[in-house]
Formats: C-alpha cells, sequence, structure tokens
C-alpha cells in the first residue's frame, strides 16, 4: 500500500513538472505573440563569465514580422535578428558595453554568425512530439565533418508565422522552431520553447533600431569572432 501511494505521488510530481516546464497560453494557430525558449550552451570556449551569457531567447512575431532577442542578464548586450519582410528588413544587431554593430542582408542572404552550420544537412523524420501543447514534427540535422552525429530539431505548424526560417541554416523547415540549436561563433547554443503567449504585438517592435553602426558582412563576422576570442 506505501508503495502504490509512493507511485501515485511520483506522478503526480511528473504530471506537475511537465505542466509547469511549458506553458501554451496562445491557442493554436495564432499569428501574433511571444515564444519564450530557454538557452543552454553544450559547448563555449570563449572568455566571457557565465553569469554575463545570455540564458533566454525571445522571439516577437506578427505575420510574417519576426525579432529574436539572445540579451544577456546584464545591460543591453547581445545578439537581435530582426525580419519585416514588407519593410524590406533583415538586419543582425550585435551589442556589447559600448559596442553597437549591425549588418542588413539582402533578400534570400543568410544572416551572419552562423558560418559554422554551413553545410547541414536537415533529414524530416516521422517521429512527432508535444512541445507547449503544439504538435511538432521532427529534423535531423547533420554536418559534412561528422554525418554520425545526430541533432534534433523540433517544428510545429500550428503557429502562423509566414516563412518564419527565412535566412537561417533551417530555411527549408516549413514550420515554427520549438527546440533547435545555432552554432555562433564557437558557441553551440540550444533553444527550448518553454512558454508561448498570444498577445497584440506593436509594429514599432519591427522598425530597425536606432543608434547602430551599419558595417559591412565581412566586419561584423570579424567582431564577434574578436569579442568571442579576447
Amino acid at each position: 500500500m506505501i508503495i502504490k501511494h509512493i507511485n501515485i505521488l511520483s506522478l503526480i510530481l511528473v504530471i506537475t513538472f511537465l505542466s509547469l516546464s511549458c506553458k501554451e497560453k496562445a491557442g493554436k494557430y495564432i499569428n501574433q505573440g511571444e515564444i519564450y525558449y530557454s538557452l543552454n550552451y553544450s559547448e563555449y570556449s570563449g572568455p566571457i563569465p557565465d553569469a554575463f551569457m545570455p540564458k533566454n531567447l525571445v522571439v516577437s512575431f506578427k505575420k510574417d514580422k519576426i525579432l529574436f532577442e539572445i540579451l544577456s542578464p546584464y545591460g543591453d548586450s547581445g545578439i537581435r535578428i530582426l525580419s519585416n519582410p514588407e519593410a524590406g528588413i533583415l538586419d543582425t544587431y550585435f551589442s556589447m558595453t559600448k559596442f553597437k554593430y549591425y549588418y542588413t542582408a539582402i533578400d534570400g542572404e543568410s544572416i551572419p554568425g552562423l558560418e559554422g552550420m554551413n553545410g547541414i544537412e536537415i533529414h524530416k523524420t516521422s517521429k512527432t512530439t508535444i512541445i507547449c501543447g503544439f504538435n511538432c514534427k521532427n529534423a535531423e540535422v547533420t554536418f559534412p565533418t561528422d554525418r554520425n552525429k545526430i541533432y534534433n530539431i523540433w517544428y510545429t505548424n500550428e503557429i502562423n508565422i509566414k516563412s518564419p526560417n527565412a535566412s537561417t541554416p533551417f530555411s527549408e523547415i516549413d514550420g515554427v522552431l520549438l527546440s533547435f540549436f545555432f552554432i555562433f561563433g564557437k558557441s553551440e547554443m540550444h533553444f527550448y520553447a518553454e512558454s508561448v503567449f498570444k498577445k497584440e504585438v506593436s509594429d514599432k517592435t519591427f522598425e530597425r533600431q536606432p543608434n547602430f553602426k551599419r558595417i559591412t558582412k565581412e566586419d561584423f563576422n570579424k567582431v564577434i569572432n574578436e569579442m568571442i576570442s579576447l
């Protein structure tokens, strides 16, 4: 009898943990809102102390407009990726202390900083799961340097964002990524959706950011590499 009660208690604790670990406050097929992701690093060899490294990703979206924000817990340091096709904006911003730079890409060009993901192969599978209440499909990703090492990503077609992965290494994925990774410079960054919220997002969110200096893609990559290799 005691064992039975312990098993029931364990099941309740597991269900409670799962319900708290990913909160879906949106309903399906929304076309504007925010997605909050946890951020973990499986590999990082840079000089920045762990406490100052970004721990979250916030994605704001409205129809086909998207803003990715990967920011440090302190100050306004981090990376922003802004896509606003209607205004012809595809910008990547990098800020750290007094340094504030951005690069604007042309249509169809990949965003800078992700050259470490060149040559990836994406293979869609029949596996499924549920993340934040959304039905998700699976794809396996491999790199040309080691086709035996497989990365799993998960995406859903139940959030209405047009071309959500344009100009990223996952452009062929036709859904919103809820579990994925980036190799940015020397950092391997893994993102997992923790909550999805339906909310009205101002159009001002998707305007070009002020007070950033525009530089070339080559200089942008050089700045990032220098910052993480100090």
